[in-house]
């Protein structure tokens, strides 16, 4: 269960990064990928968790409900997280952090997706008041993106938001302008990520925060 936090922080006293983590968390460093990102327990997942129980979906057998995701540590780090997604104060404290990082790549949700959309309208504040960050946003949260798009139009330019197919093998889902697909085989559509042939890591590629690449096709593993 989220904790309501109905009190708004001075934004002056959020400046300082102490104050910024104990309201929002940390920032987590995935190996794989440049920068930072930010996660919560995939057991939060809206759509992806009825996915998970869906033979041959994008979801089933989660990597983020194994493994390192499975540590105590990291289970606590989810649910501060998680926890914290309801403060007023989140996004002011998002932007300290991420500021002050000095990281040029963030992405969102490498475990878990959007709650709500408010998270998203968050979200997009965070890009519009970081410039210099490029986000990347993957969701199955069609209805969020499909709300923000109907009453604001596109997303700000460094923040990319990829709408993932829900099937593995399945063509990309229509009507976005960015998207993502798993592939078991042959390449149905778009770009393969080759993080597979680099010791799953992206290296120095970045085309999942490329907004001219349409469709990144992951292998599935």
């Amino acid at each position: 269960m989220q904790q309501v936090i109905n009190f708004a922080i001075p934004p002056s006293k959020i400046k300082k990064i102490k104050v910024a983590a104990a309201i929002a968390g940390s920032l987590g460093k995935p190996s794989k990928m440049p920068g930072l990102s930010y996660g919560i327990s995939a057991l939060a997942c809206r759509v992806g968790a009825k996915l998970a129980k869906v033979a041959g979906s994008v979801c089933s057998g989660c990597y983020a409900l194994k493994a390192n995701y499975s540590y105590p540590s990291v289970m606590k780090a989810h649910h501060k997280r998680y926890s914290a997604l309801t403060s007023i104060s989140w996004a002011d404290s998002m932007v300290t952090l991420i500021g002050n990082s000095k990281t040029d790549y963030f992405r969102w949700h490498d475990s878990g997706d959007l709650q709500s959309f408010q998270h998203l309208l968050d979200i997009v504040s965070i890009a519009e008041r970081l410039p210099n960050v490029s986000f990347w946003l993957p969701t199955r949260e069609k209805q969020f993106v499909n709300m923000f798009t109907r009453s604001f139009g596109d997303f700000p330019g460094n923040l990319v938001v990829r709408v993932s197919a829900a099937m593995v093998d399945s063509e990309a889902p229509k009507g976005y302008a960015n998207t993502s697909t798993v592939h078991s085989d042959a390449l149905i559509d778009g770009v393969e990520c080759k993080a597979y042939l680099n010791q799953n890591k992206c290296g120095d590629c970045r085309l999942c925060w490329n907004k001219e690449v349409k469709n990144i096709s992951y292998r599935k593993h």
